[in-house]
């Protein structure tokens, strides 16, 4: 029921309309956005380098219904990719297909990526293409591997999700093809035919495909908030001989802030997606429906540092 009434509440402009005029919500909602703007987006890097952290900037929105959404999106991607660079910051960005237009016509999806992929290689930069629900992943897979992979090399990595059922396969795949991977757990809803229902076999394939790409990946992103995870990750790193340098730690704006610290502390490599963008609520909504104990985690995360400033 609260993740029926979350999505619900994702969809409905009136409610958007004045929840972006509350100003109680707006402070919520700053914990876990950077803002509305590029602008807020490149601020929101400051803080991060100065920690040691690098990031990487996620422009909010997904399936557009117009090529000129495409492209508008295409060309926030491009100023966001100059500002960083003016700022002299340590971040690269992240973006769907969806949003670059693949709802609309593969051809647009691929032109726009190009545009960004090209611009991020001409900067010595990098763009990882996130993975949306079970439906795409074949077509974000097949687009990576015989067209961006192929033109861009590591200027460009892929997302896997490890609570869908064929990703201990893709995993092996994109080892064997020298491909950057983030690696995370993953959390739409999607059939138990084509995910795994239980957490406990969600987390296994997890660790086996951490342990894969420490072992044999480039440069992997191991992208989790669980702390007996990372812990795994280094133990088993360090038993392997395998050096901090050649992988990192991803994690969410604004969650496990301590633990991001921590590990960067530990001499680990850090990276912080951060998102921003006009579509903040539904973005929040859609995060908290995907996995209802998200509630109960980001809110105990807001009242533990709450505690320990006081």
């Amino acid at each position: 029921m609260l993740r029926t009434g979350l999505l619900w509440l994702s969809e409905q402009p009136r409610i958007f309309r004045f929840i972006r005029g509350n100003g109680l919500a707006r402070r919520f909602a700053s914990r876990f956005v950077a803002g509305e703007t590029v602008d807020s987006g490149v601020a929101a890097l400051k803080d991060l380098n100065a920690a040691g952290i690098t990031a990487s900037l996620d422009v909010l929105g997904e399936s557009v219904h117009t090529a000129a959404e495409s492209h508008a999106a295409r060309d926030t991607y491009l100023e966001t990719l100059d500002r960083i660079r003016a700022a002299g910051a340590d971040a690269n960005v992240s973006l769907k297909l969806t949003q670059m237009g693949l709802d609309l016509a593969e051809g647009l999806c691929i032109e726009n990526l190009r545009a960004i992929i090209g611009k991020a290689r001409a900067q010595s930069s990098f763009v990882r293409i996130d993975m949306e629900q079970s439906e795409y992943a074949e077509r974000t897979l097949q687009l990576f591997k015989r067209t961006f992979h192929t033109e861009f090399g590591n200027t460009v990595g892929v997302v896997l999700q490890s609570y869908l059922r064929r990703t201990e396969q893709d995993v092996d795949q994109m080892i064997a093809l020298g491909a950057r991977v983030r690696l995370c757990k993953g959390a739409y809803q999607e059939p138990a035919t084509v995910a795994f229902p239980d957490k406990r076999d969600v987390d296994a394939t997890y660790v086996r495909c951490m342990e894969r790409l420490l072992l044999r990946g480039t440069y992997p992103g191991i992208a989790t908030h669980d702390a007996r995870i990372i812990e795994h990750a280094k133990t088993f790193a360090r038993d392997k001989g395998i050096a901090p340098a050649r992988f990192e730690f991803q994690m969410l704006y604004g969650v496990r802030r301590d633990l991001q610290l921590a590990l960067r502390r530990q001499g680990y490599n850090v990276r912080v997606y951060v998102p921003f963008g006009t579509q903040w609520y539904p973005y929040l909504m859609r995060r908290l429906a995907e996995r209802p104990a998200n509630v109960t985690f980001l809110l105990g995360n807001v009242l533990r540092e709450s505690l320990r400033r006081s």
